[in-house]
């Protein structure tokens, strides 16, 4: 049974089996490529893999079961005879994520938090995997349109609070659950830092682990002046940081190497803090 509190590491890598991704679309579409993507993540310290084979990006079109299939399944089946971290499914159905568990797969990340396959919360629970349920508002392709929001930190608790219920009463383990806000899923520039600077409220409100994907988004250009996606990395690297620092349990990203030292460096420096502290309180 999958529990997050055995991951090793706070970095989840990002493996792209799509040619439309916005960061990196076309890069890693043959498997073998993706293979080698995937590994050379691990190798740089990834403690999850995370492998999608359908973009999410803002006007994405949809994709069918068998063409995600035929994207995914080889990629995970050589990533599980090649890393020894545990590999996660980026998708919203419930065929992919049972034929990615039989894969290997070990966690299942959906953007939907369960409302676009009625399935998923049983392949779920009845595997017993790992389960990240995402706040979007929309879906893909019209998400960017008019999102809006009375409170956004509000509504978006309200909402994961509402899909984790749903989760455990399906028969998902509690310690095998984890949330993620969305950023820059059916969210403006304001409602994203509205609640990368709410993440204590956010975190104490879901009552799970917070993922935390800030990685190369949209918003993170417009703060910065930088159009190209693989140029956001600094940026991403602040809110890596940024969000760790205010208790985010895992953050997804592109740039594994960076943010596996950021968290390296906020690591030693809370043992120094500690250290410093016991010291002071001894005299």
């Amino acid at each position: 049974m999958f529990r997050w509190a055995t991951i090793a590491g706070p970095v989840m890598g990002v493996v792209n089996v799509t040619p439309d991704s916005f960061s990196d679309g076309g890069r890693y579409l043959a498997p073998e490529a993706a293979i080698a993507h995937g590994v050379a993540l691990a190798q740089s310290g990834a403690a999850v893999l995370d492998v999608g084979g359908e973009s999410t990006r803002p006007g994405a079109d949809p994709v069918d079961v068998v063409a995600e299939c035929e994207r995914v399944i080889p990629v995970i089946e050589g990533l599980a005879a090649a890393v020894a971290v545990p590999i996660s499914i980026d998708t919203t159905k419930a065929v992919v994520a049972q034929r990615a568990i039989e894969a290997g797969a070990a966690i299942v990340n959906d953007v939907s938090a369960g409302r676009v396959d009625a399935a998923m919360l049983g392949v779920v629970a009845d595997a017993g995997v790992g389960y990240v349920a995402m706040h979007m508002q929309g879906e893909p392709r019209s998400m960017q349109r008019d999102p809006h929001y009375g409170d956004v930190v509000t509504d978006v608790i309200e909402f994961l609070a509402e899909r984790l219920d749903a989760a455990r009463g399906a028969g998902i383990a509690e310690d095998a659950l984890m949330a993620d806000p969305g950023i820059g899923f059916g969210k403006t520039l304001e409602h994203n830092l509205a609640l990368l600077a709410s993440l204590p409220e956010l975190i104490a409100g879901v009552g799970v682990p917070m993922l935390v994907g800030t990685s190369r988004k949209s918003f993170l250009g417009r703060l910065v002046d930088v159009d190209e996606p693989s140029a956001r990395d600094d940026a991403t690297l602040a809110t890596v940081m940024w969000g760790l620092e205010r208790g985010a349990t895992m953050v997804r990203v592109h740039d594994v190497q960076g943010a596996v030292q950021v968290a390296a460096v906020l690591g030693a420096l809370a043992r120094a803090t500690v250290a410093r502290r016991e010291v002071v309180e001894s005299r």
